[in-house]
């Protein structure tokens, strides 16, 4: 009879063995699980984040139209396009002509100017004092139209305007119908 009591200690010893086996195998099939569910997780939060921030950017964008005044007499006069067909974040004075970042990122500006038939206009296209792009344009036998711009990074607060690099007698724009003199600009990365 011990021999009998022994044979299935043995067993019960055995069976012990295999459950304990059976039950780690699940605990480390359960934390692979876990861990790949948990990573799975980070990176959806993550992609999330990434699409809440893509919709918190601010919609920052001007189109200012009709120069107040078209001779081009005095250099480092400022232009002043006194109406707005877009001003999405009011950043655009059309008293002053200044365009003020509400936000700092990466804008992009664009100019469209027309000289005046037989005379020329020289502008610049100005950030907090630095011209970062430039125009020379000159209206031969008809209206000379150019359109130039610069994509660059501003910080909120900063000013961003045309203004004339040379003034002269023969030194005009011109607007009319077909004929649109334009400032514009848009927040293109937050």
């Amino acid at each position: 009879m011990v021999n009998e009591i022994k044979k299935t200690e043995d067993k019960v010893i055995s069976t012990l063995g295999d459950i304990k086996q059976t039950v780690t195998g699940f605990t480390n099939m359960f934390e692979d699980m876990k861990g790949n569910i948990t990573d799975e997780m980070l990176k959806r939060g993550d992609a999330i984040q990434r699409r809440e921030e893509k919709l918190e950017q601010p919609s920052i964008a001007f189109y200012a139209h009709h120069l107040k005044d078209l001779a081009l007499d005095t250099t480092n006069e400022i232009l002043i396009f006194e109406k707005t067909i877009t001003n999405e974040g009011t950043g655009y004075d059309t008293s002053t002509g200044l365009f003020t970042a509400p936000v700092g990122g990466l804008y992009q500006f664009v100019v469209h100017t027309c000289a005046y038939k037989g005379k020329y206009s020289y502008l610049g296209l100005v950030m907090e004092g630095n011209v970062i792009a430039a125009d020379a344009n000159y209206g031969d036998t008809n209206y000379g139209c150019n359109t130039f711009g610069a994509i660059v990074r501003v910080k909120s607060g900063e000013k961003v305007w045309v203004k004339s690099t040379s003034s002269g007698s023969v030194h005009q724009l011109h607007q009319n119908t077909h004929r649109m003199n334009t400032f514009s600009g848009v927040l293109v990365n937050y």
